[in-house]
């Protein structure tokens, strides 16, 4: 139950990094992504755009379903969504810059909602703003748009990989500039997280349609024996360590006593009311996976400005989790430490009367990174070394690769990203072949050690 319940969380654990979330004077932006495969009861999520808004037009391209085959079910169609802002664009006269966003795994209103900076700088490069949808996210589904048939089978969802979606962005700016007449307008691509590595790898596969790339928070080293699979929770367990040791230490001490509870008569019980845990359901392995998403995301997510991305959030959240952890209010009570700082994350508004273990469906469309993370998308994340924030655990490929044969049926191919798209001594290869890119990450980020 506990190597199922860490699976899960890696899931959903890559939906989350930083994006270019910058601050729009007009809109209140937040930033980040699925605040974890649980929910809590009456908060209210933040509020999803529709149709046409101030911030960008909807609009529809109609995409190949297969760039690389020419057998006949290749040539299937199906609606690619993207959205588009020209407030600020210069005109296909001037040659003014198209900025386009790589849009990550979700809804890509909610990329464009989150996305401040590209916002922020349009109006001195005078640019036209693209945010373009990953296919099988969002509404840009194949097979008809229905989710039921095209997330049916490892046959239909065969069709949703990077190097497709990385097609479909190519083809859709070469028609848009066309179309309006601006084949000669320099493309820059922006992304962040997955977004961002898509956003460098497109730079260079496609370096005749974009120009240059800027990616933020791309882990494009999280693979094959690049990056330590120990690095991610390092990070995690120095940002609340650089707070307050004994914040560290409560949360690095809380998991046995947790345990020790659930084992006892009436633990679970007492378990389920000190999280203010809903009373349809309860269990141990759930729960610590519901405080290590808590701490996992509030570290992903560390901004110094408030924020509404994932959930609404203070700023400086880790700082904020360990002043409840170190409230001397709470005195000896591991329990109400650890409620206070978890509700920092999940219940900040203080809307939420108790907190609901039981899988609730994604609100951004996020489903479908579980089956990218069972393909190509084989990042190590889950070692967790003795001084970890976390139990002790060691990444274990085999353990990935047997539960995605058997959820999906698929074995994982955890050297492809760096056969089609590099990552071994990539300093050298950047030299070479690599320009007018820019990657930067956050040194809290977990993400940054494979950036």
């Amino acid at each position: 139950m506990r190597i199922e319940a860490n699976l899960i969380l890696f899931f959903w654990a890559f939906s989350i990094f930083s994006c270019l979330c910058f601050s729009v004077s007009s809109v209140n932006f937040g930033y980040r992504f699925h605040s974890s495969a649980i929910k809590a009861e009456q908060v209210k999520l933040p509020r999803k755009s529709s149709g046409t808004n101030k911030l960008y037009k909807t609009k529809y391209f109609t995409q190949i379903l297969d760039h690389f085959n020419f057998n006949p079910k290749s040539y299937q169609k199906f609606q690619h969504r993207y959205l588009i802002n020209d407030t600020y664009w210069g005109g296909p006269k001037k040659n003014s810059p198209i900025f386009v966003y790589t849009g990550n795994e979700g809804d890509i209103e909610w990329f464009a909602q989150n996305t401040g900076f590209m916002f922020d700088i349009a109006p001195h490069f005078q640019a036209l703003l693209v945010f373009i949808e990953h296919r099988f996210y969002g509404k840009s589904i194949p097979f008809g748009g229905d989710k039921d048939v095209a997330y049916s089978n490892a046959s239909t969802l065969g069709y949703l990989t990077s190097t497709q979606a990385l097609a479909d962005y190519a083809t859709l700016i070469i028609d848009l500039k066309k179309n309006l007449t601006a084949v000669d307008a320099p493309v820059v691509v922006f992304g962040g997280s997955y977004g961002g590595m898509l956003a460098s790898w497109f730079r260079l596969k496609y370096p005749h349609v974009a120009i240059g790339a800027l990616a933020s928070s791309a882990p494009i080293l999280n693979f094959e024996n690049i990056t330590s699979p120990y690095s991610f929770n390092n990070i995690i367990t120095q940002d609340f360590r650089s707070e307050s040791e004994n914040c560290y230490k409560v949360i690095k001490g809380s998991w046995k006593k947790i345990e020790d509870t659930g084992k006892q008569s009436g633990g679970l019980e007492l378990l389920r009311k000190s999280f203010r845990i809903c009373k349809n359901f309860i269990d141990v392995d759930v729960l610590e996976s519901w405080l290590e998403t808590a701490f996992a995301y509030t570290a992903m997510t560390d901004y110094p400005t408030p924020s509404n991305f994932l959930n609404p959030m203070p700023a400086y959240p880790v700082k904020q989790m360990c002043k409840a952890i170190d409230d001397p209010k709470s005195g000896n009570d591991t329990f109400a430490k650890l409620y206070g700082a978890a509700s920092v994350y999940y219940n900040y508004s203080g809307t939420a009367t108790c907190f609901n273990l039981a899988y609730s469906p994604d609100p951004h469309g996020l489903d479908m990174w579980s089956w990218q993370a069972c393909t190509e998308m084989i990042m190590p994340t889950s070692g967790s070394n003795k001084e970890s924030i976390f139990p002790e655990n060691q990444w274990n490929y085999s353990r990935r690769a047997a539960a995605c044969k058997a959820f999906y049926g698929v074995h994982p191919r955890p050297n492809w990203i760096t056969t089609e798209f590099g990552g071994h001594d990539i300093y050298r290869v950047l030299k070479r072949y690599g320009s007018n890119m820019i990657f930067f990450n956050g040194l809290r980020d977990p993400w940054s050690g494979g950036g």
